[in-house]
């Protein structure tokens, strides 16, 4: 299982796990400072493990990492307290409030919310509340702590070294790829068709229809159409800003002008506000490329593939010349999201642009590809398959950043346990005999 200490993170069950989770009798485990770590709470989280599938290991190893992780999250309560750091009312119902939103936008209402954790608004907000303090406390004792951790080029060279040669790890084959993008044209007419289109539907609305109905027949908005339109609460900042501005300037029952965002036109219908959340329908339309400008963009880069084959220009001058997307700047190469960096492993790449680089040779120029652009919008590209790395045990030479990240990982767990070796000696630290067997990641100081 996956360590939890360098990264905090909320989840969506924590609020209604132990209403959730087995009945055991409780017993306090673990007492760190004026905190004390109960058994209900490790087998909350084993729950929650469980349900995501992220079991690997036995049962008493991983409640024994939960214990650690929780002790960890105790000890920087405890400095947080000490070191007299604060987080104020605002800071907090502020999270808890984008938190809410989050939920009920999962959940479809503030109704289904409550239904779900068999509490009230008031008692789901109370109870987040307390967590996410604790939780910005922690974090802001992790990010003093862990601040400014560089890695030096000889820390990277000696965390390679240090690993015994049977033991360095596999690398798989990694892809750098460049791509031309040819986005058809979308024409005038063709979005005053679509805005018309809606234009009636409001008209029908007006004239009696159910706008729930025409959404459940006509809306593109996959997620919505089954719901009739309906959207549920949200916030500000969480729809695109022409969406927000109609959104909210509705009345109860109203509907919107057709309005155009980044994902096609609507028209919107408000169904309630509570304050600054506001539940609406809507109905979306997309443009769609026609047949015929989708094979004039495929034509078009054939002919673009045909000039680079011939060598009668590279391929890094047709990127710059004739690529529609927004890379052509940086020669029209990839970048892993993940990672940050222009290599790929075949895992990461989007299944067509797999399947095509896996039988391509390096410096080969692919046919047009069909893709989506990131408005959802059909396109064709050429792909360029720039680099590729064999399967090989990972070395400094073709995999500094990849070692710089062990590297990195093992300077903070250097760090998190010269700091826990610390201030554990300040602390009263109590665990109960059943876990003392624990294999612990860091080195604690229990009272006797």
């Amino acid at each position: 299982m996956k360590r939890f200490f360098l990264i905090i993170s909320f989840v969506l069950f924590a609020v209604s796990s132990k209403a959730q989770e087995p009945q055991v009798i409780d017993r306090v485990v673990a007492v760190v400072g004026q905190n004390i770590i109960l058994q209900s709470d490790i087998e909350a989280q084993y729950m929650q493990l469980r349900l995501q599938g992220g079991i690997q290991g036995s049962a008493s190893s991983i409640r024994c990492e939960i214990l650690e992780d929780l002790m960890f999250r105790k000890l920087m309560l405890n400095q947080a307290e000490m070191d007299s750091i604060t987080v104020t009312d605002e800071q907090v119902n502020a999270e808890v409030d984008r938190l809410v939103r989050y939920f009920i936008s999962q959940l479809g209402s503030q109704e289904n919310l409550e239904k779900y954790y068999k509490k009230s608004m008031s008692e789901i907000k109370e109870e987040l509340f307390r967590m996410r303090k604790d939780q910005m406390l922690e974090e802001q004792v992790q990010q003093t702590m862990l601040a400014n951790v560089e890695v030096t080029p000889a820390e990277v060279r000696k965390c390679y070294y240090d690993i015994p040669h049977d033991s360095v790890p596999m690398v798989n084959s990694k892809y750098e790829i460049a791509h031309i993008v040819k986005k058809p044209s979308i024409t005038l007419e063709q979005k005053l068709e679509v805005k018309d289109r809606l234009y009636k539907m409001r008209k029908r609305i007006l004239d009696g229809e159910r706008f729930s109905t025409l959404a459940l027949l006509y809306s593109e908005d996959p997620g919505s159409a089954k719901k009739g339109g309906e959207l549920g609460f949200h916030g500000r900042g969480e729809f695109a800003p022409e969406f927000e501005a109609a959104a909210f300037n509705l009345r109860d029952g109203e509907i919107s002008e057709v309005i155009e965002t980044e994902f096609g036109f609507h028209i919107i219908q408000m169904i309630e506000r509570r304050g600054e959340f506001v539940n609406v329908r809507h109905i979306l339309l997309t443009v769609k490329v026609s047949p015929e400008a989708l094979q004039e963009a495929y034509d078009e880069l054939d002919s673009i593939a045909k000039l680079i084959n011939n060598d009668s220009i590279t391929f890094d001058e047709a990127v710059r010349k004739f690529s529609d997307e927004n890379d052509k700047i940086s020669g029209g190469i990839l970048v892993n999201p993940n990672t940050g960096s222009t290599l790929f492993d075949a895992s990461e790449l989007d299944q067509q642009v797999s399947f095509t680089i896996n039988r391509m040779q390096v410096g080969e120029l692919s046919e047009p590809v069909p893709m989506k652009t990131d408005d959802n919008k059909d396109a064709y590209r050429l792909l360029y398959l720039k680099r590729k790395t064999a399967p090989h045990k990972a070395n400094l030479k073709d995999d500094y950043t990849l070692i710089r990240d062990w590297a990195m990982q093992q300077k903070r767990e250097e760090i998190i346990n010269k700091w826990i070796a610390n201030n554990s000696q300040k602390a009263y630290i109590k665990v109960i005999d059943d876990f003392k067997d624990c294999d612990f990641m860091f080195d604690w100081k229990f009272a006797e």
